[in-house]
């Protein structure tokens, strides 16, 4: 069904808000994806603080150019799904590169980051580098490891001199 023109204008403009606060905008290719696994999806990215957003490439093109981003959509593949990434730059990318298991799923075909445009390639990079947590996780253990690894140290030398006297006192 097409669009009158105060819809399209409504649509426009809230694709603009969204492309305005956003950090990361992963573009997926939703052809021959079930109505089932894209709701499951825009669950999971609102569950993340991300959005989902099915939109023409058309008005995705003149929201994009208001930004100053110019990238042409109408060569982007299949019907387009924008996935908004609030909070996290990557996330968008890692969501969507879970539920593209399947052949026939979600594809990722590009995106936006910080204003500039990511590629398919760079798309799925991002995709299969670590999140934001997973990285601070691991920098946390490998600072807190030298301490941990010095007090067992010094525990073993208490315990080597408890075990000492609790010999001596049996024997007397």
């Amino acid at each position: 069904m097409a669009l009158t023109k105060q819809q399209k204008e409504e649509v426009l403009k809230d694709l603009k808000e969204k492309i305005e606060k956003q950090k990361a905008v992963a573009f997926f290719d939703i052809t021959g994806l079930k109505v089932k696994k894209l709701s499951q999806l825009r669950k999971t990215l609102k569950e993340k603080d991300c959005e989902l957003k099915v939109t023409k490439k058309t008005l995705l093109q003149i929201a994009l150019k208001e930004k100053g981003i110019n990238i042409e959509t109408k060569k982007l593949e299949g019907e387009v799904a924008l996935g908004f990434g609030y909070e996290d730059e990557i996330l968008p990318f890692k969501i969507g590169n879970d539920f593209s298991n399947a052949p026939e799923e979600l594809k990722i075909i590009g995106g936006i980051i910080e204003n500039k445009v990511v590629d398919k390639e760079e798309a799925l990079f991002l995709a299969s580098l670590q999140s934001k947590e997973e990285l601070l996780a691991r920098l946390v253990r490998s600072i807190s490891a030298p301490i941990c690894n010095f007090v067992n140290v010094l525990q073993g030398n208490i315990k080597g001199l408890i075990y000492i006297l609790n010999q001596v006192a049996s024997n007397k």
